[in-house]
C-alpha cells in the first residue's frame, strides 16, 4: 500500500471508527434508559464499555497484525489524550471543573498512575517469564485492577456531586413501547459492528503510514490512533459535563486510564509471538511517563480545587494542554 492509499485508507476507516464510536455511546446511554436500567451507574459502566470499544478492537488487530507498538502505543496516548480531553471540557464549559468534583476521584487517578507505571517499567525492565506466550507483566498489571476494583467496591470511592446525583436518583423512564428499546439495542450492535470492521482496517494503513515514512509505530500508536479512538470518550465527557454531571466526566476519563491498562492482557493474548512489552521500542516507555505526568497533573488539580480563572482559562487546564503537546513532541523524538 502507497502512502498516499494509506492515509486516504486511515481517514476514511479513522471517520468510521470515530462516528461509530460516538454513536455507540448514545446509543449505549438510550439503552440503560429504555430498558429502565436501575441507577446511573449501570448505565455508565455499559457507557464506559462502549466507549472502550475502539480502543480494543484496534489494539487486537494491531496485535494481532504483527505491530505491537501500534497497540501499546494506542494505550499510552490514549491514557494522555483522556487528560488533555479532561482540559478541554474544563475550557470548554462555563463552569469549573476542578472545584465542582469530589476528592474521590484522585484515589481513581492515583490507582491510573500506578497501572501505568507498572507497564512503563515492563517496558524498561521487562520479566521475560510468561504463561504460554502471555507476559507474567500484563498479566500483573490485569490482576492488579481487579483487585483495586474489588477493594473499591468495599470503600466507595465518595460522594457525587449534586448534580450527579439528582441524574442518579432521578427515575429512569421507562419506554411507552418496546420498539424504543429495540431500536436502541438495534443501532448499539450496528455501530459495535462498524468498528469491528472499520478498525482492523484502520491498524492496517497506520502500520502502512508508519512503515512509509519512518515516522514510528510508537508516535503513530500515541497520537493518530488514540485521537481517533478516544472521540467517543471526548463527546461523552463533554456531554455530560453540559448538564453539570461533572463527576461523571471526570470519572469516565480516570477509570478509562486505569482500563485502558487492563486491556494490556488483551492485546498480549492477541499477540502470538510473545509477551507484547518485551518486543515494543523503549519509546513507548516516554509515552506512558508522558501519561502519568498528564494524570499527576489532574491529580493535583483535584486535591487543590483551584478558583483560579485568567480570562475563562483554567491555569491547570492550560498547563495539561501545553504539557501533551511537550510530551507528544518527546515520543515522537524519541521514535
Amino acid at each position: 500500500m502507497t502512502l498516499g492509499a494509506a492515509v486516504v485508507v486511515f481517514v476514511l476507516s479513522g471517520a468510521v471508527v470515530a462516528w461509530a464510536g460516538i454513536r455507540l455511546s448514545v446509543a449505549g446511554d438510550e439503552v440503560a434508559e429504555t430498558t429502565g436500567m436501575s441507577g446511573l451507574l449501570v448505565g455508565t459502566i455499559l457507557v464506559a464499555g462502549a466507549t472502550s470499544l475502539p480502543e480494543i478492537v484496534t489494539n487486537v488487530a494491531a496485535a494481532i497484525s504483527g505491530a505491537p507498538d501500534l497497540a501499546v502505543g494506542n494505550l499510552f496516548g490514549s491514557n494522555a489524550i483522556n487528560m488533555a480531553i479532561l482540559g478541554i471540557v474544563d475550557l470548554a464549559g462555563k463552569q469549573q471543573v476542578w472545584n465542582r468534583i469530589e476528592g474521590g476521584h484522585a484515589r481513581v487517578a492515583s490507582i491510573a498512575i500506578a497501572l501505568t507505571a507498572l507497564g512503563v517499567l515492563a517496558v524498561l525492565a521487562p520479566p521475560r517469564v510468561a504463561v504460554g506466550w502471555v507476559g507474567i507483566d500484563t498479566l500483573f498489571i490485569a490482576g492488579n485492577y481487579v483487585a483495586t476494583l474489588a477493594w473499591m467496591r468495599r470503600s466507595p470511592v465518595g460522594r457525587f456531586s449534586d448534580q450527579a446525583r439528582a441524574i442518579e436518583e432521578a427515575p429512569r423512564t421507562q419506554a411507552s413501547s418496546p420498539d424504543r428499546a429495540r431500536r436502541a439495542v438495534l443501532r448499539f450492535v450496528v455501530a459495535a459492528a462498524l468498528i469491528l470492521v472499520s478498525a482492523p482496517v484502520m491498524a492496517s494503513s497506520a502500520e502502512a503510514i508508519a512503515d512509509a515514512t519512518g515516522i514510528g509505530q510508537t508516535f503513530i500508536g500515541a497520537t493518530l490512533l488514540a485521537f481517533v479512538t478516544s472521540a467517543p470518550e471526548l463527546v461523552s465527557c463533554l456531554a455530560a459535563a453540559r448538564i453539570g454531571a461533572h463527576d461523571l466526566a471526570v470519572g469516565n476519563l480516570f477509570g478509562s486510564n486505569a482500563y485502558n491498562m487492563f486491556t494490556l492482557v488483551i492485546a498480549d493474548v492477541a499477540y502470538l509471538p510473545g509477551p507484547i512489552l518485551a518486543d515494543v521500542h523503549p519509546a513507548q516507555a516516554v509515552s506512558g511517563v508522558v501519561a502519568i505526568l498528564l494524570t499527576s497533573i489532574s491529580l493535583a488539580a483535584i486535591v487543590h480545587g483551584t478558583e483560579t480563572r485568567i480570562y475563562r482559562l483554567e491555569p491547570d487546564a492550560v498547563v495539561i494542554l501545553l504539557m501533551y503537546l511537550i510530551g507528544m513532541y518527546a515520543v515522537w523524538a524519541a521514535s
